[in-house]
Order: structure tokens, then sequence, then C-alpha cells
């Protein structure tokens, strides 16, 4: 096991940048951070799994987060199990289930969002519950990670973002496979049916290309870096293909 004394590990993936020190993980804060640890303290408070531990800042200012041991998702190469799928699904209502109890009183920074308050008819989503942001243990899911993307949102945001990668909709696989695990993952979640869920992932990964956009324009470090993978060109292009699949998926379900 990594002591503290190891040398420091770069992560790659993380928006922003993340580095391994032992059993922790430290990353670049910002004027989100406040909001997004007042959110980790409220649902670790309350009892739900899967998330890291927040450990207070270290001397260059930067978040100090429990490391969760296991791997990560290769979501380009690897098409995760069913019962990964319905496990991470069900982890999500839980989450949205408990963060529903989450209403700061006045207006909060958020990384994607700016300054607001939490609408009446909005919890705080997590926002990049993509695959990639999984951590797999022993050939289950055990955590969600990398919260600062986490702001106001309606939940069906966050399912449809899971579905994306997690499905995966973004590319192709078999006709077949997208509607078993679609059925999968609505009757995990248990709110919405898969054509609703299908008009969702559109509007979400749009609103996600639109972000990372505006994220660019105003300077932020962690959006810019996506332009190296060629964001946020990319996800539209990837979007307007999901569009053509649409009818032969809905034709399967």
């Amino acid at each position: 096991m990594p002591r503290d004394s190891e040398e420091p590990e770069h992560l790659p993936g993380a928006v922003g940048g993340a580095t391994r020190v032992g059993r922790t993980v430290r990353r670049p804060t910002g004027p989100w951070t406040p909001a997004v640890h007042e959110l980790l303290t409220y649902l670790y408070d309350n009892g739900l799994r899967g998330i890291p531990e927040l450990q207070g800042l270290d001397d260059d200012g930067r978040e100090i987060l429990e490391y969760v041991q296991g791997r990560g998702v290769p979501v380009d190469q690897e098409v995760v199990l069913d019962s990964v799928l319905v496990e991470a699904v069900t982890w999500l209502r839980d989450f949205h289930d408990l963060v529903d109890g989450f209403r700061p009183a006045g207006a909060r920074i958020w990384r994607s969002a700016g300054e607001v308050e939490l609408g009446a008819d909005e919890i705080i989503c997590h926002h990049d519950p993509g695959a990639y942001n999984w951590i797999i243990q022993s050939g289950h899911f055990v955590a969600m990670i990398d919260w600062d993307m986490a702001g106001p949102g309606q939940p069906i945001d966050d399912l449809a973002f899971l579905a994306w990668t997690a499905i995966p909709l973004y590319r192709e696989i078999p006709i077949d496979d997208v509607a078993r695990r679609l059925d999968l993952l609505v009757d995990a979640y248990g709110e919405w049916g898969p054509m609703t869920v299908l008009d969702a992932v559109v509007r979400r990964m749009s609103t996600a290309a639109d972000r990372i956009e505006a994220g660019q324009a105003r300077g932020d470090e962690g959006f810019l870096n996506l332009a190296q993978v060629g964001e946020p060109q990319r996800t539209r292009d990837r979007v307007a293909a999901f569009r053509e699949r649409i009818p032969e998926i809905e034709a399967a379900l």
C-alpha cells in the first residue's frame, strides 16, 4: 500500500487534473469547491456509500480526498457487465433520493452553472456520472468519483449522462445489446421509460457540449484540456450519429 511519503502519481482523465499521494487524491480547487465540499459532507454524513471521503485541503490549497481502491473503466475499450450497469444505476437512484434533502439556503457557486440558487424542481446532480468516473472492485461497482462538476439539474440529466457511456450510446454496439441494456437501466432506476431516456440523452449531451464550449471561452483549465481530445465538436458529432441510430434502437425495444 503506498504511503504519503511516496512519489506522487498523476491520475489521468480528471477534468483539471488529479494526483495520488499515498491513500489520498489531491485535486485543484476553484470557486466551486466550497459548494462541492458542502455537498460531499452532507452525502457522507447521511450515509451514502460509494463516494470518496473528504479530508480537507493540503498545504498547496488542493482538496484532499480518499483514494478509493479499484480500477477505472476504459470506456472506449470496455462495455461494463450488465450486473455492473445495474449496480451503478441503483447507486445513482440512491444518490438522487438522498440528495433531494440537500437544500442549501441561498446561492452557491457551481462549476458548470456559476452562482445560482437551487430551483424548487431541481436537485444537485453529479453531472458527470460517465462510466469513466466509476470505480470497479472485484467485478462490482463500488464508487463514483470526480464531483467537481456537480450542480443544479434534473435527475434524468444524470441518468441520461450515465447511459451515454455505460450502455454505451455514444458509440455503436449491437442494437439488441443496446435495447437490453437500456431496459436494464430504466428498470434499475424505476422512474422513466426507455423512449424518455433516449430523448433526454440527446438533450443532455448537447448541453454537455455547450457547457464545454462555455468553459473554454471563460478560460477554465479543465475544459481547455478537453480541447486536446477534440471537445466539444467530438461530442456534437457523436450526438448527431446517435440521433441517426435512434429509430433502429426504438424498433428493437
